[in-house]
Order: C-alpha cells, then structure tokens, then sequence
C-alpha cells in the first residue's frame, strides 16, 4: 500500500506519525512510504534519516496527498488538509470528533473513511493509541502549572512542594486514568497534597499507593467544589471513550477560587471537562475567567514531539501495518472500533446525532 505522512499543520504542532525505523519496517514489508519534506524536523528526524530506509521524500502537501493511499498524521485535519483530502483516502490519526461538528460534516462531505486514534479500543476495554499522548499530557499539564503559578506569570507565587516552615500546595486532579493518574504521580512526587477523583476502586487504590500525601475521593458534586475552592492547581481529566466530555467544574467553582489559581484541561480534546474552557493554541495557551488561569491546549504533548513522536510511532506501528495489509484489517475489532466516519455516514456509536 502506499502510506502518505505529511507535515502537521496545527499551531506550532512538532510531532511526525511514523519516526524513520516505523517506516523501514513498513518498507521491508513491501509498502511505499511517502513523507513530506520537512515534516519530521521538529521531532529531530531530518529527510535523510527517512530517505536512508527507503522513504519517498515529496516536496508539499499537494504530492503527500496524491501519492498516498493511507494517510497517517498525528493531529485532525484542519483547512489545508481538507482541501487536498479525497473519498478514497483511508485516514489514521486523532479526530476527536465529539468536540469537532465543523470538521465532521467536512469528513462527512468528502466520503472518506477516517479511523480514529482515540477510538482504538481492544477487547479488554483499553486505549492504546490514547494512552501515551495521554501520559505524556499529564506530566505536562503539572509542569506548566507549576510555571502558570509563578507570581510573573501572573499566579499566586506559590511553591507546589513547599518548603520546612512554608504550606505545601494543593493539587486537585479530575480523573486517574492514564492523563490524571501520571498528573498525580507528578505533583505527589513534588510534595504537593494532591486529591483525585474517579468513580472507578481500583484507580482510587492505585493512586492512595502514590503516598500519604495523596487522598482519593469519589467525585460527589458537592465534594468536588469544596475541594477545587481550596486548590492551587486543578487538572481536568475526565474521559468518556470518543464522546464529548463532561462538565465536573462549574463556573461557580471557578469563581469560588483564589486569584492566581491554575486550570489545567487536558480533556479540551473532547471538548473539556470545565464549564469554562475553550481551546487554546501553544502560541497564545492561557486565559482569565474570575482571576483564575485557564490552561486549555489542544495539542499539549506537541510542545515535547521528540519524546512524543517515539511514543506515538511506537504504539500505532502495529495498527498501521493491520491497515496497510488489506481489506482484512476490518476483522480486526479493535480498528473496526476505531471507525468514525466512512462512505459519507458517521459510525462510531458515541458520534451519532451530532450533525
């Protein structure tokens, strides 16, 4: 098959699909590779290390597109990459169409046939391809709070870990799934309190295991505003597989804040967890709502592409040689799930009635 990776077009987006030794591993099984030319430069992959392995390198957007079959990227296809995309294109990267009716009825016009990231769900209920952006989003969302609550970035002056003699900060993280649970371990690590919340026991048990500075809690409303009213730095990580996430923060809680308190939202993908979130750029990534910085990313491991596009390459080789072999790639249920749109229709079951 010949697999197209073109360069990532969203702000100050660095990350590349497939790093030079996914592509020799595509090339030794017989495919075409075909790169854009520069698009791995960010993540510290020149041309030459994709030329060295057989990879077609092409001058633009244009040629990627025309010569590639399956289009593997990392970031949804924005204005540029849905003017060059075509019914017969089979496309693999994040979507997160839950949060996106624009770029769905775009998808839905051009016909083609777009599997999800996100969507890629194993039988066992897990989210491989989900999962290390995610890890790599919670250990983010912590450091730049940490920086957000410098008194020059315009925060509360606060150490996280505090000091002897000084009080420790307090860190709120919503959800322990794969994002939250590695924004907990990081900020216990730090020496923060750090509270958690999640519906699920065992997640609960695993992150008291972080240490005695870590309480688990599960999220009652009332519990979640009393705790987030105290907080230095809340993180949103809330997850409901494919749809739109949930609103667990209100404005009022927003409100009940001290000035100079962070809002990390990791779930802005799916649309955000807080009532207050709107998605931001790396190039301007913070806002004000009643004192209170808003952090809210759409693209947070992109800031690290070269650790970001070793793990995401790593984790979606294994899928990309099941499309690239064949019609039969179908059979293969965790793909099969990860099928969001296709011949015009939307076909993932948490999508339907959102255009």
């Amino acid at each position: 098959m010949r697999i197209g990776i073109p360069s990532e077009t969203k702000t100050l987006e660095g990350r590349v699909a497939l790093v030079p030794a996914a592509c020799a591993d595509l090339v030794r099984r017989g495919h075409e590779v075909f790169i854009q030319s520069g698009a791995g430069l960010k993540s510290g992959f020149a041309d030459e290390a994709f030329a060295k392995v057989g990879v077609k390198i092409v001058a633009d957007a244009a040629a990627l597109y025309e010569a590639g079959e399956l289009i593997v990227k990392v970031k949804e296809p924005i204005a540029g990459d849905l003017a060059l995309l075509k019914k017969h294109h089979l496309l693999f990267c994040y979507l997160h169409l839950a949060a996106e009716p624009e770029l769905t009825r775009r998808l839905l016009d051009i016909g083609l046939t777009g599997v999800a990231f996100e969507s890629v769900e194993e039988t066992n209920g897990s989210l491989p391809l989900l999962a290390p952006m995610s890890i790599i989003a919670g250990r983010i969302a912590v450091q730049v709070g940490t920086h957000l609550l410098h008194q020059p970035e315009g925060g509360k002056g606060k150490l996280l870990g505090g000091l002897p003699s000084t009080e420790r900060g307090k860190v709120v993280v919503l959800g322990a799934g794969a994002a939250g649970g590695n924004s907990a371990a990081l900020a216990a690590a730090s020496g923060a309190n750090v509270v958690v919340f999640d519906k699920r026991p065992d997640r609960l048990a695993q992150m008291m295991a972080l240490g005695a500075n870590v309480t688990a809690l599960y999220p009652y409303d009332t519990v979640v505003a009393e705790e987030v009213a105290t907080a230095d730095l809340v993180v949103g990580a809330v997850l409901i597989p494919s749809a739109k996430a949930p609103h667990v923060v209100t404005r009022a809680m927003v409100a009940s804040m001290e000035k100079g308190s962070v809002l990390v939202d990791i779930s802005i993908d799916q649309g955000g967890c807080l009532e207050t979130s709107k998605p931001t750029t790396w190039k301007e990534p913070t806002y004000l709502v009643d004192g209170v910085t808003h952090f809210a990313v759409t693209n947070m491991p992109g800031a690290v592409p070269q650790t970001s596009s070793q793990a995401i390459s790593a984790a979606i080789l294994p899928y990309v040689q099941r499309l690239a072999a064949g019609k039969e790639w179908r059979d293969y249920t965790a793909l099969a799930r990860g099928i969001n749109v296709e011949g015009g229709e939307i076909v993932h079951p948490a999508l339907q009635g959102m255009v």
